[in-house]
């Protein structure tokens, strides 16, 4: 029998989430939010630590090179802001943490490849997000829809001032 508190957990899991290990070279689709607007940001980098794997607080920590400094990231996998994850290239490693990378530079940070199944891996698909992010989609088609009915609306009526106007001042011209 579950606790409560997995009970609670598992509401707020994704149904299902990629299989990331350390040493994958990864690409995280990230939602930002800057003001009103929103994008989807992708940060491409290897793993360097996974954690509570199986948990609602599973994290990943991914480092890249970013004009030569090194840039470190952590996500929950299961936070409604990382929209997708793809592993690109699978490492063989023997450790979960890959502190060490943190010192190396230029070709010493190379991995020995592993061959696998990218599709099999990356083929992860929630149903429930992609029902979501449809929704938001048509809530926003939606609202640009009734705010272009409101701007022809006031277009609309501009111009038939403007031609109330002429109108006015073609009569006032014959006088």
């Amino acid at each position: 029998m579950p606790s409560v508190i997995q009970a609670i957990e598992a509401t707020f899991k994704k149904s299902a989430v990629v299989d990331v290990r350390s040493g994958d070279t990864v690409r995280v689709h990230q939602r930002i939010r800057e003001g009103n607007k929103e994008r989807v940001q992708i940060f491409q980098g290897q793993v360097i630590r996974t954690s509570r794997k199986g948990s609602l607080t599973n994290r990943i920590t991914v480092r890249r090179l970013a004009s030569g400094v090194g840039v470190e990231k952590s996500f929950l996998l299961h936070s409604p802001l990382v929209l997708k994850v793809e592993v690109t290239k699978r490492s063989k490693v023997r450790r979960n943490y890959l502190s060490y990378m943190r010192q190396r530079t230029g070709k010493a940070t190379r991995m020995t490849g592993i061959e696998f199944d990218k599709e099999q891996v990356n083929d992860v698909r929630d149903v429930a997000a992609e029902a979501e992010a449809e929704k938001l989609k048509e809530e926003t088609a939606k609202a640009a829809e009734e705010e272009a009915a409101k701007k022809a609306a006031e277009e609309a009526e501009l111009e038939a001032k403007a031609a109330e106007v002429v109108a006015h001042h073609e009569e006032t011209e014959k006088e």
